[in-house]
């Protein structure tokens, strides 16, 4: 017999994540009475549904009630159950602050002005948020190591943690750029991270990303959502 819910959680936990547009992943966001069969599943298991209607793909995680029976070692509270470095972490959360932050606030911009747009149309069509590339911006490698390599270990140690971040889904590298992976805006909690980022001491370097024009073969930095 035909099992889509446990089809799902079955290649979640083979593939990792899943492109929203997944047949199965479409109907997990749209179909209230299969998604709530599959919310009780994962739970029973201790896991949970990691989506968010501005990211392109979902996954899943340990549950909050399960995160210290993960997380809590004898010594200290672990930051992942991926085993990485306190430097990756680091470069990881500079990242999301880099091509996560301006890509949402891209796409909060481009729903804003779709929804003005269609006030005046009785019979408007819902748009999908875009979450393509057409809102992502990528960052140079060489602009990251020129404004964090003196902060996160130099350029051999970033470069290292730039290949363990993109074979875990984080980050996709090509010809030098960074951008978005698919487990990059599912990484955190966005609501809660996003302040703590914009109020810290990456604030001014966001900033100056969301007023830099897209970024050519120079070392111009690129911005994000």
């Amino acid at each position: 017999m035909s099992d889509p819910v446990a089809a799902l959680i079955a290649r979640l936990l083979a593939e990792r994540w899943l492109p929203r547009e997944d047949e199965l992943a479409r109907q997990a966001l749209t179909d209230a009475s299969f998604r709530e069969e599959l919310d009780r599943r994962l739970a029973a298991a201790g896991l949970r549904l990691l989506d968010h209607p501005y990211a392109s793909h979902i996954a899943v995680a340990v549950a909050k009630a399960q995160e210290a029976a993960v997380f809590a070692g004898p010594k200290a509270w672990a930051a992942t159950n991926l085993g990485l470095d306190r430097d990756a972490i680091a470069l990881l959360v500079v990242l999301w602050s880099l091509l996560i932050l301006p890509k949402r606030q891209r796409q909060i911009t481009r729903v804003e002005t779709d929804r003005d747009q269609d006030q005046g149309q009785i019979f408007a069509d819902l748009k999908p948020v875009p979450v393509g590339e057409e809102v992502a911006e990528p960052v140079s490698e060489r602009t990251l190591l020129a404004d964090f390599g003196d902060k996160l270990g130099g350029k051999m140690r970033i470069n290292m943690n730039l290949g363990v971040l993109a074979r875990h889904g984080f980050i996709v590298r090509r010809k030098e750029r960074l951008y978005e992976g698919p487990l990059l805006d599912l990484a955190f909690d966005y609501e809660r991270t996003a302040r703590r980022v914009l109020d810290g001491s990456l604030a001014f370097v966001v900033e100056e990303s969301r007023h830099t024009l897209p970024i050519d073969d120079a070392d111009a930095l690129g911005g994000e959502a």
